[in-house]
């Protein structure tokens, strides 16, 4: 008779195969380089059209890059690595080789490690940059209760800044909205999303058409239009655009409150953050 794997033991290790596998089967799947924008998916093309050695890069938030003309295998990752970290600061990953597609899922999710340590992150700078710590903003829950940023440390925080007046905010929302739905069961994974420019009152008619009665809608504090100030926990102000040179602008801040990930503007699938958030609720504040 055969030997057969406990149950768990086979999901187990079903999920490791997985978790294994490339994030897509066809090197030629434009569709399935995560994050890319319609610019980053021509790039890819471009990509695909020079004849090997080649390789393509890409980083959480959408930037990439790719090697011309490269010498040898090893030149064309380097060159292609460098190209894509000239235009951010998130770390950026070798999405294809040649004819083959070599990340995989579990280093993909792992994209924003590796995570500070206590010592570390209890000697990081108040900033907005990936390693910073966030300011500690003041702000209200949706019964009027004080909460400070601070308050959620043990948590993964997704702070994000929006207005009902603000057109792009208002076409990223839903898609935000189903991250924090999808994510609803992660008890490690927290999403904050604070009002700039505008009441409370004023920006709930959109939270409601849309919230799916999450509880996500946290009040700034801020009151109308001349109102740009972020109040702190400490007492004093810090104004919106020392944060959010634009809206909308969102952090992912780690389980020690330290900025993993910021990007100003809409992002373009939140559902393809997922798993980089349930690693980091798995992995930081060890």
């Amino acid at each position: 008779m055969p030997n057969r794997l406990p149950r768990r033991s086979l999901l187990a290790a079903m999920l490791a195969v997985w978790a294994a596998g490339g994030l897509a089967a066809d090197v030629s799947d434009v569709a399935a380089v995560p994050h890319l924008d319609a610019r980053g998916q021509a790039g890819y093309r471009e990509f695909l059209a020079i004849t090997p050695p080649r390789a393509f890069a890409v980083a959480p938030g959408g930037a990439w890059g790719y090697s011309i003309e490269a010498a040898d295998p090893a030149m064309a990752e380097r060159e292609a690595l460098a190209n894509c970290q000239a235009n951010t600061l998130q770390r950026c990953l070798i999405y294809a080789r040649d004819d083959a597609v070599v990340l995989n899922r579990a280093e993909w999710a792992r994209a924003w490690g590796p995570y500070k340590s206590r010592a570390d992150a209890a000697r990081a700078a108040t900033g907005t940059l990936p390693g910073a710590r966030l300011a500690d903003l003041a702000f209200k829950d949706a019964k009027g209760r004080p909460v400070k940023l601070s308050d959620l440390r043990g948590k993964v925080v997704v702070l994000h800044f929006w207005g009902s007046w603000c057109p792009p905010c208002q076409r990223e929302l839903p898609d935000l909205v189903r991250l924090a739905e999808a994510a609803k069961g992660d008890n490690d994974i927290r999403f904050v999303f604070l009002q700039v420019r505008e009441g409370f009152g004023q920006a709930g008619s959109l939270a409601r058409k849309i919230g799916r009665g999450l509880p996500v809608w946290y009040d700034s504090g801020m009151t109308d239009r001349r109102d740009a100030e972020f109040r702190l926990a400490d007492g004093g102000r810090l104004p919106d655009r020392a944060l959010a040179m634009a809206f909308p602008t969102t952090y992912v801040l780690d389980k020690r409150g330290i900025v993993l990930f910021g990007h100003v503007g809409p992002v373009a699938d939140w559902s393809q953050y997922l798993a980089l958030l349930r690693d980091a609720a798995a992995r930081s504040g060890k």
